[in-house]
C-alpha cells in the first residue's frame, strides 16, 4: 500500500473538524476517533466523508494506540493530526511522496507545526515546533497518558513542509479548561512516578528530538522554580519576545500551565485539611 490514511482525535471539535477535513480533500482514507463528543462533530465529520468511530477516553496514549492499531485504515501509512490543525497541499503531496516511495528502514515522518495566536505566528515563542506525525502504523506506539511520546521502530526522516495548528480557535476559555486537564494528568503522573528517569546526557546531546524532549522533560521536573525557569527559557533562549506582545501572553501562560502542575503535585502529596478537621479547633478558640 503507497497512498496515506489519516487519523484525527475529536471531543467537542465541531467548531473546527470541518475546517481540518477540508484541507484534506486530497486525501479518501480519513478515520475520526471521537471520545464521545456531546456537540454535532461526528455529524460534521461524517458529512465531510470521514470514517468515524466511538471510544471512550482514558488517556492519550491509549486512544492514539487504539486508533493505529484497531482502526481498519486502507494504508500503513498514517497522517496523524487534531481538529484544529490544518495539513498544507504542499505537505499532502510531500507525505505521500514518502509513502511512495519510502525504502523499509524508514517508519516515520518528522513536521514542522506553525502555531497561530490572535493571527499571528508564534515563529519564536513555541518550545517544541517539530513533531513526528506521519507513520508506519505497525511500527510505532505511543507511551505516555498526557504529552504522550512516539516510540518509532526503524529510522525518522525530516520533512521540508508544514502543517499549521490555531490551538485558541475556540478562545481563552476553553484553551485554560483545556490546560487544566493536562495540568492534573501531569502531577499525577509526577507523584505516581510514571515520569520516568532522565538522562542527561540524551537530554542535551540526543540525536533523536523526540527523545531529547522526553528526558528534557523529565529532568524539568526534577528542577526547582520551574515556572520562572520555563519563563526565562522561552524570553531568553527561544527569544519569544521576538513574537511581539503575543509572545509575552503566550510565555506567561506556558508559564501558568506549569505552575498549575507545580500546585497540583503539592496538592496531591499533601491533601487540604478539611473544613471539619479545623472547624472543632476555631470553636475551642472561641
Amino acid at each position: 500500500m503507497s497512498g496515506v490514511s489519516v487519523l484525527i482525535l475529536t471531543k467537542n471539535e465541531a467548531l473546527d473538524i470541518a475546517g481540518c477535513l477540508r484541507a484534506l480533500s486530497g486525501l479518501s482514507d480519513i478515520h475520526v476517533l471521537d471520545s464521545q463528543s456531546t456537540d454535532n462533530t461526528r455529524e460534521i465529520a461524517a458529512a465531510h466523508g470521514a470514517k468515524v468511530s466511538i471510544r471512550p477516553f482514558d488517556n492519550y496514549a491509549a486512544q492514539r494506540n487504539f486508533g493505529l492499531h484497531t482502526l481498519p485504515f486502507e494504508n500503513d501509512w498514517v497522517l496523524i493530526l487534531d481538529a484544529d490543525e490544518r495539513a498544507s497541499p504542499e505537505l499532502i503531496q510531500e507525505c505521500l511522496a514518502l509513502a511512495a516511495g519510502a525504502p523499509d528502514h524508514v517508519a516515520a515522518g518528522r513536521l514542522r507545526r506553525d502555531d497561530y495566536w490572535m493571527g499571528k505566528h508564534l515563529k519564536r515563542s513555541v518550545i517544541s515546533p517539530l513533531f513526528i506525525r506521519l507513520v508506519r502504523r505497525t511500527r510505532v506506539h505511543y507511551e505516555r497518558e498526557i504529552n504522550e511520546v512516539l516510540v518509532v521502530d526503524g529510522t525518522i526522516v525530516d520533512l521540508s513542509h508544514h502543517f499549521d495548528h490555531f490551538s485558541f480557535s475556540k478562545g481563552m476559555a476553553h484553551w485554560l479548561s483545556k490546560h487544566n486537564m493536562y495540568s492534573t494528568m501531569e502531577a499525577e503522573l509526577i507523584v505516581s512516578n510514571r515520569v520516568g528517569k532522565p538522562s542527561i546526557g540524551t537530554a542535551l546531546f540526543g540525536r533523536d528530538p523526540n527523545e531529547r524532549r522526553l528526558h528534557q522533560k523529565r529532568l524539568f521536573y526534577r528542577m526547582p522554580g520551574r515556572p520562572l525557569l520555563k519563563f526565562f527559557y522561552m524570553m531568553g533562549c527561544r527569544r519569544a519576545w521576538l513574537d511581539g506582545w503575543i509572545g509575552l501572553h503566550y510565555s506567561l501562560l506556558q508559564c501558568i500551565y506549569e505552575y498549575m502542575i507545580v500546585l497540583k503535585v503539592r496538592e496531591l502529596e499533601h491533601p487540604a485539611v478539611q473544613d471539619d478537621d479545623i472547624r472543632p479547633a476555631r470553636a475551642a478558640d472561641v
